[in-house]
């Protein structure tokens, strides 16, 4: 169910989050990839106990409901530990989704929304992969047969590495580094907003 939280440097960590609901605030599963230095992988997954009710089309799509997520810790509870790690890399994202989440969220229970440095694994698919405009499209399930990843769809652990596979892949075909490929750099410094 859980694993522990990945500890030391990494090149960026790409994050999912799944939801009970229609609220973006509903975070009912974390999951991240920390991609090191030579391109390994170390996955983290949570469940969340998102204090808001479970809709019946997100429960069919990922499998999680409140009897899944019975004991596990809320947003509160998580997000402040999962903070260390995040201020400290560039995160990637497929699509905007999740960092709408994790602000969503951060207001629902009155945290403070942190500066964090994202990246959208979609544009650079886009960048990498043009061709797939019109052919599919740069969504999750059209490059993981595109490009063989194997992965559970729908899955924040899942979901996260395989977002990290695109990008890596990406820098393979682009011959570019991810620093180079979004302009972000490693070591940035924590900032809030309130």
């Amino acid at each position: 169910m859980t694993t522990p939280i990945p500890d030391g440097d990494f090149r960026f960590i790409a994050l999912d989050v799944e939801t009970s609901c229609a609220d973006s605030a509903s975070i009912c599963q974390i999951g991240l990839a920390c991609v090191g230095t030579l391109g390994s992988i170390q996955s983290y997954t949570t469940l969340v106990d998102p204090q808001l009710p479970f809709a019946p089309f997100n429960v069919e799509l990922h499998g999680i409901g409140a009897d899944t997520v019975c004991g596990a810790p809320t947003f509160t509870q998580i997000w402040p530990q999962l903070l260390p790690l995040l201020t400290r890399h560039p995160l990637v994202q497929h699509s905007r989704f999740d960092e709408k989440a994790i602000a969503a969220a951060c207001k629902m229970h009155g945290l403070a929304s942190p500066r964090l440095q994202w990246s959208n694994s979609v544009t650079i698919a886009r960048k990498a992969w043009p061709e797939l405009k019109g052919s599919g499209g740069h969504g999750l399930a059209n490059l993981k047969e595109v490009l063989g990843l194997v992965f559970k769809h729908h899955d924040a652990g899942e979901d996260a590495r395989a977002a990290a596979l695109v990008t890596l892949q990406a820098e393979q075909k682009m011959g570019r580094s991810f620093a180079e490929i979004t302009g972000h750099r490693h070591g940035f410094q924590l900032s809030f907003q309130f």
